[in-house]
């Protein structure tokens, strides 16, 4: 696979609690208030999207899921916007779960992958971005930083242990999650009709 890149899974984040903040409501409050709110909360959580509390089909609380409340979601969502794929695909097989999600602009050194007591996963990062602007007798420089972050509950079956993600072409994140043959218990076995003969 060309531009394909494995990324570290960590299975002990050292600052579990670094995003979350509580959602009060005039935090919420002020961010529904922003212009053009209901579109970017539609694009945020949406169906579909990879901040969805209801991605896995199964409810996460939000204020785990998107702990940045206080964000400039222009900043955010620019590339995502640009990109027209705001949405994350996953299906599983019998051996794994696997999730792929457009992450654009991000890049593999700003993409933290940890696993926390084997039942969540985080997907976090940071990205800065500086412009500089050269005048006759001034320099000036802008710069932001906004971060993301996604936690996701783990199915009961999920391997954490073997967890991998790649990053490809600097864009498209996936991830393979094992399933654990061992959580069906014993495998089947088969019963033989016993062979009448005549």
């Amino acid at each position: 696979m060309s531009g394909c890149s494995k990324l570290g899974v960590q299975t002990d984040d050292q600052t579990p609690q670094k995003w979350r903040i509580s959602l009060h409501e005039d935090v919420l409050k002020r961010l529904l208030s922003q212009q053009g709110s209901p579109i970017t909360m539609h694009k945020v959580f949406g169906e579909g999207s990879l901040f969805s509390p209801l991605l896995f089909g199964k409810f996460f609380d939000p204020s785990d899921a998107f702990p940045l409340w206080d964000f400039d979601s222009d900043a955010l969502l620019y590339n995502l916007r640009n990109s027209g794929k705001t949405t994350v695909d996953w299906f599983h097989t019998d051996q794994a779960y696997v999730l792929k999600a457009p992450l654009p602009g991000v890049g593999k050194t700003n993409i933290q992958i940890h696993v926390e007591k084997g039942k969540i996963m985080e997907i976090s990062g940071q990205v800065k971005q500086q412009r500089e602007g050269k005048t006759k007798d001034w320099r000036t420089c802008n710069w932001w930083l906004y971060g993301y972050v996604r936690r996701l509950e783990l199915p009961e079956d999920a391997d954490c242990r073997k967890i991998e993600a790649f990053l490809t072409n600097g864009v498209v994140l996936e991830i393979r999650i094992p399933r654990n043959p061992l959580y069906f218990g014993t495998p089947e076995m088969k019963i033989q009709q016993p062979k009448i003969s005549e």
